[in-house]
């Protein structure tokens, strides 16, 4: 069954985004044609500021659009999509809202940990002719979020809920994940993939330390619950679903994670994504000819009874993210070393 998306859904951006990976590799004008064809059904978006979900969905469509198709038009819908979700930004919180309130659970200003995704959107506008407040947001957020969202082991809670008229922190929550105090897999991924990308362009050790207690963690526990390195969909959950998604991401965030720490900690991280990507390569986790996507073996939402064991959009769009990756890093170190 193909569940069919709108433009105002969280994964809107995930399609056009993966059309632009496969263009980069094929060099295809009739890809890089309906990429772009794909990409401006997003448009709309950039106005959007009803959920924190914007950084997902233009950052993926048109900013790779502009970095990998090179149409430059592409960076103002980029600037107008960044103003869009700081309009969410409480700065007693610190934080940029994820959800609306819900009463009936006693959230009355939750931020998922997800939400470091979208930090991105805000960086590269600031670095490119936008307000300098925008890379203070996205600074604080992640600071807040370090603050709070995190348990002392360097697992992450998927939401953090605060009282919006004090900015205090109530409580650790979990919506995905299969308890208040377990590790959601994927949650996890998004936190080293968050902190590996603020670290990218604040050079604050703080963000580099961040994301490797998480990475530290998240490998510890896969080696006590997995038979590979594709996670469960949640740590401490009593079956064994698994969540290839969770894999690609976290593979795409360690081979950027490696360009950034000691040579034998890089060697760990690059050598784990390349194990990750052999496995998601392989005969039990290729879709090939049983549907349209690259991968099986996905969970999106376990607790709710939806999207569990299946193909997703997004696995496939961090598993072509990670595999141009590892291609860049070895054509790098190709070149290092034929000097």
């Amino acid at each position: 069954t193909v569940r069919r998306t709108v433009w105002q859904d969280w994964v809107s951006g995930f399609y056009p985004g993966t059309l632009w990976f496969i263009y980069k590799y094929s060099g295809d004008p009739e890809i890089a044609r309906l990429a772009e064809e794909q990409t401006e059904k997003c448009s709309r978006v950039q106005y959007l500021r009803s959920t924190h979900d914007v950084g997902f969905m233009i950052n993926c469509s048109y900013g790779n659009g502009l970095r990998l198709g090179g149409i430059d038009e592409y960076a103002e819908v980029l600037h107008n999509a960044a103003h869009s979700l700081v309009t969410r930004y409480n700065p007693l919180v610190g934080c940029i809202k994820s959800w609306e309130d819900n009463r009936s659970r006693g959230w009355y200003y939750p931020v998922i940990i997800d939400n470091m995704m979208n930090l991105e959107l805000l960086f590269w506008a600031a670095e490119h002719g936008g307000s300098p407040r925008l890379k203070d947001i996205a600074i604080r957020h992640a600071e807040t979020t370090m603050k709070h969202h995190f348990r002392p082991d360097g697992s992450c809670y998927h939401v953090a809920v605060y009282n919006q008229r004090t900015g205090k922190f109530l409580c650790g929550k979990t919506h995905q994940g299969y308890s208040d105090n377990s590790m959601w897999s994927r949650g996890q991924a998004w936190a080293i993939y968050g902190y590996t990308m603020v670290y990218s362009f604040t050079k604050d050790k703080r963000f580099l330390d961040q994301a490797q207690k998480a990475a530290g963690i998240y490998m510890k526990r896969l080696k006590e619950t997995s038979d590979d390195c594709i996670p469960r969909w949640d740590m401490d959950a009593p079956d064994d679903v698994k969540d290839a998604s969770a894999a690609c991401i976290i593979a795409s965030a360690l081979l950027e994670l490696s360009e950034y720490v000691s040579t034998d900690q890089a060697a760990t991280y690059r050598d784990f994504a390349i194990k990750t990507l052999n496995q998601l390569s392989s005969n039990r986790y290729q879709s090939r000819d049983k549907n349209f996507s690259f991968l099986l073996h996905s969970t999106g939402h376990h607790p709710a009874g939806t999207e569990i064991d299946t193909s997703i959009i997004y696995a496939d769009y961090y598993y072509l993210e990670a595999l141009l990756k590892l291609r860049r890093n070895r054509q790098t170190l190709w070149s290092v070393h034929s000097r």
